[in-house]
């Protein structure tokens, strides 16, 4: 648990909300802030409820600690978000092309 978590008055790590909101959740899993809507998106992580796109997310907390534990989701989450952080940075330094496609571009057969 990070060290400017909540903590008893007695210094020993104090209890979390029942849920967590997107810089709270990042905090925990270990990833960035920017990382967290990649997860959502490959459904790797669900929000609860059924807000909009652009609107507050909040997440189990005891979903999250659950996730946090398994080394095979951990595993898989980080290797999505390298795929989609290589991926991103790939369509900015290369142009498409060779069956590539680059943010709302599709290929010549398509068209």
């Amino acid at each position: 648990m990070p060290r400017d978590w909540p903590t008893t008055s007695a210094g020993t790590p104090g209890r979390l909300p029942a849920r967590l909101d997107v810089p709270q959740t990042a905090r925990l899993l270990g990833f960035s802030e920017h990382d967290i809507p990649v997860l959502i998106r490959l459904r790797l992580l669900k929000p609860l409820g059924n807000p909009p796109s652009n609107g507050h997310k909040y997440f189990a907390t005891v979903e999250l600690e659950r996730l946090a534990q398994d080394p095979n989701w951990l595993d898989k989450a980080s290797r999505a978000v390298i795929q989609h952080w290589q991926s991103k940075n790939r369509c900015r330094v290369e142009p498409p092309g060779h069956g590539r496609r680059c943010r709302g571009e599709t290929l010549a057969t398509e068209v």
